[in-house]
């Protein structure tokens, strides 16, 4: 059976790998790309999905929707530090042919889902902006998607942007908590499962690197901001890929090797924890579960499934 996906982005270097996954798996159908406020400027994470989509030879076939340009309440912030203001770290890739469309991603979020009722796993793999204001704007919309899979948090962990939060959820915290209240069917892949788990060390990366193919090239050149990044600020040689296991897991169940279900809640006061994930894995809080939670997957698969998407 085919997986129909709209992919929710705020298009840098490992959201375009993970729309590659998406776009290029045999059982996938991504149906729409809807851009989010969040990694860099707004207009250059359209750019970033149009020319992924044309990396992966769907050029022209996948329509892009532009959304919120801005959070909810929350201070406008980006990310341009770790991905260059290009999201690629400078890679300078040529403009796409393919344009966005006129629609506004929130309007066609509701459309398509309202039309297919059942149907649509969503990837939410940037701030939650615009999940949160269709949701606002349909009670009936969380019902109606398949599976929303969200790529945020952490379990009750460190965060990558704050000692308290994950960039997602600290850019949108209020967005998060509309979402996680809303009553989809919610899988959570947290940050600091990531750290664990999906890395790919050097080894891994001249595996992508000899493969030779455009997807490939593309990764490499792509890739090389985050590298330098995570070296310069972690002493990692190597580069993570969240929104990648959140597509990866959607089309490849397999990888997931450990989850729970377990109540989660964000943190949306303005303090030093603003966009905490709280996950009630003592179910100390008497609320019934409203995610499942990955814990552990198996690292071999999710990266053949990368290979796969860059073959």
């Amino acid at each position: 059976m085919t997986l129909r996906m709209i992919i929710d982005t705020d298009t840098a270097q490992d959201d375009a790998f993970a729309l590659l996954i998406g776009l290029r798996h045999p059982a996938a159908q991504v149906e729409a790309v809807t851009i989010n406020y969040g990694n860099v400027a707004f207009d250059q994470m359209v750019e970033n999905a149009l020319f992924t989509i044309e990396v992966a030879g769907r050029g022209g076939e996948v329509p892009v929707y532009e959304g919120a340009r801005l959070p909810l309440l929350a201070p406008f912030d980006d990310s341009s530090y770790v991905h260059g203001s290009d999201g690629f770290g400078g890679a300078g890739f040529p403009q796409a042919r393919q344009r966005p469309e006129s629609e506004n991603a929130v309007t066609a979020l509701l459309r398509l889902v309202a039309d297919n009722p059942g149907e649509f796993t969503i990837i939410g793999q940037a701030p939650l902006t615009n999940l949160a204001l269709a949701a606002a704007a349909d009670r009936t919309f969380a019902a109606n998607v398949k599976e929303l899979v969200i790529m945020g948090g952490t379990n009750n962990a460190a965060g990558n942007i704050t000692a308290a939060a994950e960039a997602n959820f600290f850019h949108d915290p209020e967005a998060a908590a509309i979402v996680l209240r809303a009553g989809f069917r919610t899988t959570l892949v947290p940050w600091d499962l990531v750290m664990r788990q999906g890395v790919f060390d050097l080894d891994k990366l001249r595996q992508i690197e000899s493969l030779d193919t455009p997807a490939s090239r593309f990764f490499v050149r792509a890739n090389r901001g985050t590298l330098a990044y995570n070296k310069k600020a972690h002493g990692m040689d190597g580069s993570t890929h969240p929104d990648s296991i959140a597509v990866a897991i959607a089309v490849e169940p397999r990888i997931v090797t450990k989850a729970s279900d377990y109540y989660v809640d964000v943190e949306t006061a303005n303090g030093i924890a603003s966009g905490y994930c709280l996950v009630d894995s003592v179910r100390r809080s008497g609320r019934e579960p409203n995610a499942r939670v990955i814990e552990e997957i198996d690292e071999d698969l999710f990266f053949q499934t990368m290979i796969q998407a860059l073959s």
